[in-house]
């Protein structure tokens, strides 16, 4: 403080005259100029003496020396009034390349792994020959027939499977794709016929056929009917279960599909012996693991059964003509057929059922036990499709005919027809106003030169349903071969009646025909089925009601058997 007070004597202003005005300006800047002098000499003192935490110099060491003091640096003159003077900001994206080179200049070098890929700007070029050659996807050409006997040659890759060129044939051929084409392998030579699962390889079923064998673009609409009506195919006296089972349909197919379950189909069947022509009736039991036969009556203790065939390398087949070929006790005639055997008829095991439902159920129960899921996945391709590209539609629903029931739009608003009279005659008469429409039909109908008869009775041969001159067998044949399902028909003409059709459908798993007549009535021909109750004055409207209506039929008309030409 002694600095201090001579500083302050040193420049003392007096008063002592009125000429000595205060310079209070002058003051203010000495005061300042003290006041960092000051502060210069404190911190370089706490720089060279240490102190303790109460402010104190620590004992034992010297007082360091005091600095030398400095003169003051000559005073500026002063401005009355600073005004703020604007500063330059640096821009973001600057400040940030800034940061980043700072921090990039602060890390340590770290050497690049990989210099050849940083020298040329263009992306590396790997050198010819340096990559393993790419395998050319193998293609094959494939013979198709028809039912009316026209084949079509097609290329195909080596890994599409039945469903896909079924697909092409249908692209190809411009049908309507409703998932029940199916390829049939067929073996002329054995009179053997199946149906290929979607899931197959059509170049090795092709390699394991012979060369007399052929692949046939057939319909199929029974090919997956076991998972809509599982009791249609599985008789309770025919199907036996290890566990308790509570007898729906749903636990029907679980069994059948759950690989941990081991459901059993049991029944008698005519077996024909190996290299011999007659055939034995026996005790046959289908399980998981094989066919065998009982060799005492109907047991089924392991030591009286006899392993007939497995299921794993074979294929089941029906037989085309079981009692004329081979001389079965009748026509249901089913084969298990070795993967290996091509045109020998030696290890064929030919089997024969009693009836057409005992044949089915065989074969239908051979498929599930050899491919299990895959069945069901199949059968699922098709509404999964149809999910995924119609996400916001209604779900699809099997509509049965217990669900139908008979409506009367007459009035303002519908009604539902409880008195079953009533329903009968709206029927009767929704047929007479068949009638009313034909008008327009019969005008059309003059005659041709070409043709005598009028349009109402030829126009029907333009229609798929129609198979034309074939016989009463034939039209049973090509029912049984596009599947035993509840409302598949045909029409064709009477042998007996050269002026008349027939009506073949299948009800049950049974074919039915139905004789179609003309009828004349005021000078008009109509046809009909139920002695002129209904009447109609072409063909397609008779097909087109009674697939709307049951009418005299045991049900109505769903499915129509087609042929088409490749």
């Amino acid at each position: 403080m002694a600095g201090f007070s001579q500083f302050w004597s040193w420049r003392k202003p007096s008063f002592r005259g009125r000429e000595d005005d205060l310079d209070l300006e002058a003051l203010v800047n000495d005061m300042n100029v003290s006041l960092e002098g000051l502060y210069t000499a404190c911190s370089m003192h706490s720089d060279t003496v240490p102190l303790l935490q109460n402010g104190q110099q620590a004992r034992g060491q010297p007082p360091a020396p005091a600095p030398p003091r400095l003169p003051p640096p000559p005073m500026s003159p002063r401005p009355l009034m600073q005004r703020s003077q604007p500063v330059h900001i640096l821009p973001v994206r600057r400040l940030q390349e800034e940061n980043q080179q700072f921090r990039t200049s602060s890390l340590p070098a770290i050497p690049n792994p990989f210099p050849e890929l940083c020298r040329a700007r263009s992306p590396p070029v790997l050198p010819p020959g340096s990559l393993p050659p790419r395998q050319a996807a193998m293609k094959l050409d494939v013979k198709v027939f028809t039912e009316d006997g026209t084949s079509r040659v097609v290329e195909i890759l080596a890994d599409m499977t039945a469903k896909d060129l079924c697909q092409l044939l249908v692209y190809r051929s411009h049908c309507v794709d409703d998932d029940t084409w199916t390829l049939v392998e067929y073996h002329s030579q054995l009179g053997l016929e199946r149906y290929l699962e979607d899931h197959e390889l059509v170049a090795q079923v092709e390699a394991s056929m012979a060369s007399e064998s052929k692949l046939i673009f057939r319909k199929n609409y029974a090919k997956y009917e076991f998972f809509k009506n599982p009791k249609n195919f599985f008789p309770e006296q025919m199907v036996t279960w290890c566990q308790p089972s509570n007898g729906s349909q749903t636990q029907l197919l679980q069994n059948f599909l759950n690989s941990n379950s081991c459901p059993e189909i049991q029944g008698f069947l005519h077996v024909k012996d190996l290299g011999r022509k007659s055939w034995k009736r026996l005790y046959v039991c289908l399980r998981r693991s094989g066919l065998y036969y009982s060799t005492k009556g109907t047991s089924k203790e392991p030591r009286h059964l006899q392993l007939l065939s497995d299921l794993e390398d074979s294929n089941i087949f029906s037989l085309v003509s079981a009692k004329k070929q081979y001389g079965a006790p009748t026509d249901h005639g089913l084969c298990i057929k070795p993967n290996k055997v091509r045109n020998e008829n030696k290890e064929l095991r030919l089997l024969c059922a009693e009836d057409e439902q005992g044949r089915m159920c065989w074969m239908t129960a051979f498929r599930l036990l050899k491919y299990g899921m895959l069945l069901y996945q199949n059968y699922r391709v098709p509404y999964d499709r149809k999910t995924m590209l119609s996400p916001f539609s209604a779900p699809v629903r099997s509509v049965s005919e217990n669900s139908l029931v008979a409506m009367d739009f007459s009035g303002q608003t519908g009604r539902v027809i409880n008195n079953p009279v009533e329903a009968r005659s709206a029927a009767l008469e929704e047929g007479h106003a068949w009638r009313k429409r034909s008008t327009r039909m019969n005008i059309l109908g003059s005659q041709s030169p070409l043709h005598p008869s009028t349009l109402s009775t030829v126009i029907h041969r333009t229609q798929h349903w129609f198979h034309g001159r074939i016989t009463r067998e034939e039209s049973h044949r090509i029912i049984r071969q596009q599947g035993l399902v509840d409302g598949l028909f045909l029409l064709r003409d009477s042998q007996s009646n050269p002026k008349a059709f027939v009506l073949t459908l299948c009800h049950h798993q049974k074919i039915k025909n139905f004789q179609i007549l003309p009828y004349e009535d005021d000078g008009r021909i109509f046809f009909t089925l139920d002695d002129g109750n209904t009447r109609f004055s072409d063909l397609i409207q008779l097909v087109d009601f009674y697939q709307l209506n049951k009418g005299a039929l045991p049900c109505r008309l769903k499915h129509h058997c087609i042929r088409v030409a490749l």
